[in-house]
């Protein structure tokens, strides 16, 4: 079984593990499952970096000598920052995105970058999830012919393969939760504005926010705190006094009963383990409305920007040129066209069109209805026995998934909680307690 990160970091604590070694460890995951297509680049640093930190003799930082992956649209010095695009296969980061900074401050090694479902699954509504083609196509951890699930694909095949300690991924909508559920890993997406969202590759700068994606609840806590710029504390045992609200809505995908059952039988761990479950009526809270106005103006003007920001003329300057290229080199770049870029090129990108407004409006009452769910029937964890609804991606409440088990044919299946909004910590102890009870009900 592998190290945590906290049993790694004790290790190079005592002397008996370096995070040169820890590197070597990771990379030969990684080459040993290339075939996965899971990362896109390695650092050549890596090595370097590694040994910079096994000479310091402080190693009391959060993340010391922690080997860790980078979603493909996060900015890291010196290396591409391609989103998954053939167009940008040029577009070298000056600077590390503020939260590649935190994790640098915290000790952590930046492995190498992840590969993703190309423009985070906003290029073309055919194209496959985990594929891109600056990187290929992303398999699924347990089937080769299964789902992968997208867009942050290679940050959650790589943590599940073991080809890094954690991963950042990002998500509009399920981008880190989908993926993670389909590797058998944690995710979490925090609440929106939680992270600095500053050099990453936006789709919508009001629903896009970064997040870890870790092998256990542990992991995670310990990258949540350093992408957030804040510690949380180790989680107080069980979930004595938290009351959960359970719901059964389904979407039509996720009605297959090998993903119902063990998710049905998580509320009587949750029992187990102190909690106070309450069923919820069906609510009416629908965020198809307003998802789509506002990701496609959003998305033009902040792709622009961002490439504006980067002052390098040898890449293409806005959305219309990145599509423009595309076009020259199709037989590569447009295996699955690109319907989504041009549909959001044609739109204006003054962000005061009434479709788009009236979305943010939505949202608005999206946000306060949810609000109103929690406090209405006094619950701290919205606990959904479907997969994913996408409701908290698109208001901004924090949502996590477990492993929870698998199904006849070996696939992962995995959990959706939600929390209030700022409340990540109880998504911390519920997954730190539910995590235990199934590792004690195995045995």
């Amino acid at each position: 079984m592998m190290m945590t990160i906290a049993e790694m970091l004790r290790a190079q604590r005592s002397g008996t593990l370096t995070s040169r070694a820890l590197v070597q460890q990771f990379l030969a995951a990684a080459e040993e499952n290339k075939h996965l297509n899971a990362v896109s680049e390695i650092n050549p640093e890596a090595f370097t970096e590694a040994g910079a930190l096994d000479a310091s003799k402080d190693k009391s930082a959060a993340l010391h000598g922690i080997p860790v992956l980078i979603k493909d649209n996060i900015d890291v010095a010196g290396m591409v920052t391609g989103a998954g695009s053939l167009a940008l296969t040029k577009n070298i980061a000056p600077t590390d995105a503020p939260i590649v900074r935190l994790l640098r401050t915290a000790g952590a090694v930046i492995l190498g970058k992840a590969n993703m479902t190309e423009f985070a699954n906003y290029m073309a509504g055919d194209m496959p999830n985990g594929y891109s083609s600056r990187g290929g196509q992303v398999l699924n951890l347990f089937d080769s012919a299964a789902d992968p699930s997208g867009s942050s694909t290679g940050s959650a095949v790589a943590v599940g393969a073991g080809m890094c300690a954690a991963a950042v991924g990002t998500e509009t909508c399920g981008s880190i939760i989908s993926p993670a559920q389909h590797a058998g890993v944690i995710g979490i997406k925090p609440t929106a504005g939680l992270i600095n969202g500053k050099g990453i590759l936006p789709i919508s700068f009001t629903l896009d926010t970064a997040g870890p994606i870790a092998r256990c609840a542990d992991d995670a806590r310990i990258l949540l705190g350093v992408l957030a710029g804040r510690q949380y504390d180790v989680p107080e045992p069980g979930l004595r006094g938290l009351r959960v609200g359970i719901c059964r809505m389904f979407t039509d995908e996720m009605e297959d009963p090998e993903w119902l059952e063990p998710n049905e039988n998580l509320v009587s761990v949750m029992q187990s383990c102190g909690a106070q479950c309450v069923e919820l009526p069906e609510h009416g809270i629908r965020a198809g409305e307003f998802l789509g106005p506002i990701m496609k103006h959003e998305f033009k003007y902040g792709v622009n920007r961002y490439l504006r920001s980067m002052n390098n003329p040898v890449i293409p300057q806005s959305l219309a040129e990145i599509i423009a290229y595309n076009q020259r080199y199709a037989d590569a770049a447009l295996r699955y066209g690109q319907g989504t870029l041009i549909e959001a090129e044609n739109t204006p990108d003054t962000l005061a069109e009434q479709d788009y407004l009236t979305a943010l409006e939505a949202r608005d009452l999206a946000i306060r209805d949810f609000d109103d769910l929690f406090a209405e029937h006094e619950i701290d964890l919205f606990f959904m026995t479907a997969a994913n609804s996408g409701l908290a991606a698109a208001t901004g409440f924090p949502s996590m998934t477990l492993p929870i088990g698998r199904t006849s044919g070996g696939l992962s299946i995995g959990s959706y909680f939600v929390a209030r909004r700022q409340r990540e910590d109880v998504l911390l102890r519920a997954a730190a307690a539910i995590e235990s009870a199934l590792v004690t009900k195995s045995i």
